[in-house]
């Protein structure tokens, strides 16, 4: 058996929703400028014509052969010149309409604000609500939150659900002080295992890198000190190396995990570059796609096929690394931007349609396994599920991506499969909170965390990147 399998998550059929209508159901063809340019188009075209016929009539010259000659000269030439204005009201006109119903953004105070302050809320309001605070005899008092929301069971805060816990009210901007910040730091540093690291709860008293990375991106986040978080870096990685933990290192969401988290972390640190080149000599080429290099769920054989959700995984741990340790330095920076830049491209020639259903935005569930320390005979196993719309959001939303688009004429492309994307990551929400699951045929419907982390963040990267006052 592989060291990890990959498999297919639930996904819903998510399609965009009716256009709103315009401002108190008003046609927007009968605002003033529609009427002006309406009115121009029926009396102005006529009356031009005329007036070119009438003049063409007096200057033509008497040497043509007849009035007749005269007269189909210049009714054609009058016929022409009406056909020309009215196209041009036309499209004054079409223009007037479609300037009436795509107006820019309200600004605070002119009008109704958009549904994602509200979704922030209602996020921010489930998280409040439904945070657990115990008192562990061993560790004191624990804030945070389990791996999902609205869990059945009684459930104590873990190491992964607080993290991602943390992130979000970074992210929220913690408008109150229902929640303290400082409370889940402590909270996370209660969470340690006796023997330092982090791990998710299936993973037993073993530190593991991509938990551990998780955990210190979210500290280091939150604004503890290097020299607090320098002693759990080195355990993180001196514990991560090829010979001790192989099954992580072909992982392609393991490596672009802890790459992620160290950047936070630990951005001198020497294990970056590693990961970096890594990550870059694992893409593969993909004939279906003009040969463009993307990734699989494995950096070494076998790599499985390519992959949209790893491929967005690899582009935004690789353009992070890119504003942190450059690329033109050296070969391996120009071997990583290569790799980086034909994995965008590689997004961005998605052949299906829609872009809001496609099979590149399909969630999968992933395995990852590992030998046991404490017996080799058995194996460790992490279950993964990726939210595949919010990692490519992400992706296409990092400056190495508009670049790339910007650059090689793909803007439309880029655009089409971002809107497709985002369509599918609003859809998975329901009341600020995103639902794992299919429903109403007996199927679990959960709310982990770091699904709702995901959604969120992907929103709130559009809204910034997107966002353009007005002058």
């Amino acid at each position: 058996m592989s060291q990890q399998q990959l498999g297919r998550g639930p996904l819903r059929s998510r399609r965009p929703g009716p256009a709103p209508p315009a401002a108190d159901g008003e046609d927007p063809a009968g605002s003033p400028p529609a009427r002006f340019v309406g009115w121009l188009g029926g009396l102005g075209a006529a009356a031009a014509g005329y007036a070119v016929f009438q003049a063409l009539f007096g200057v033509l010259p008497d040497s043509l052969d007849g009035s007749a000659a005269r007269y189909l000269i210049s009714g054609a030439s009058g016929l022409g010149t009406f056909v020309a204005v009215w196209l041009a009201a036309a499209l004054l006109r079409a223009r007037a309409a479609a300037g009436d119903r795509g107006g820019g953004p309200d600004l605070p105070g002119t009008g109704a604000s958009g549904p994602l302050p509200q979704v922030f809320a209602s996020a921010y309001d489930a998280l409040v609500e439904q945070v657990c605070v115990v008192e562990d005899p061993r560790r004191g008092r624990l804030t945070g939150w389990p791996h999902s929301l609205g869990e059945s069971t009684p459930s104590w805060p873990t190491s992964v659900g607080t993290a991602y816990g943390l992130h979000m009210m970074l992210d929220l901007g913690m408008p109150d002080g229902r929640l303290s910040t400082g409370e889940l730091v402590d909270t996370l540093w209660r969470l340690r295992l006796p023997e330092g690291g982090w791990s998710a709860r299936s993973q037993g008293s073993q530190a593991r890198p991509e938990v551990t990375a998780l955990v210190l991106g979210a500290l280091a986040r939150a604004g503890v000190p290097a020299d607090r978080l320098g002693a759990e870096v080195h355990l993180c990685t001196a514990g991560f190396t090829r010979e001790l933990d192989r099954a992580g290192w072909e992982s392609t969401h393991v490596v672009t995990t802890v790459l992620r988290g160290l950047l936070r972390a630990a951005p001198g640190s020497p294990l970056l570059s590693l990961l970096r080149e890594a990550l870059a000599d694992g893409a593969i080429s993909d004939g279906r796609r003009d040969h463009l290099r993307c990734w699989g769920y494995r950096l070494q054989p076998p790599y499985g096929r390519p992959s949209p959700l790893h491929t967005a995984q690899a582009v935004v741990a690789l353009d992070r690394a890119a504003r942190v340790l450059g690329e033109d330095a050296d070969a391996r920076g120009e071997r990583a931007r290569t790799a980086r830049e034909d994995g965008i491209r590689w997004l961005l020639a998605c052949p299906d349609a829609p872009h809001d259903t496609c099979p590149d935005l399909e969630n999968l569930h992933e395995e990852v396994r590992r030998p046991r320390t404490d017996d080799p005979s058995r194996h460790e196993v992490l279950s993964v599920r990726h939210f595949t719309a919010s990692w490519l959001v992400r992706a296409l939303l990092t400056p190495g991506a508009v670049t790339v688009a910007r650059a090689e004429g793909l803007e439309a492309e880029w655009r089409v499969r971002l809107d497709g994307a985002l369509t599918a990551v609003w859809a998975g929400q329901r009341g600020g909170v995103w639902v794992w699951g299919r429903g109403g045929d007996g199927t679990e419907l959960r709310r982990p965390m770091w699904m709702t982390y995901q959604g969120l963040s992907a929103l709130r990267a559009h809204a910034v990147w997107m966002y353009q006052p007005r002058g």
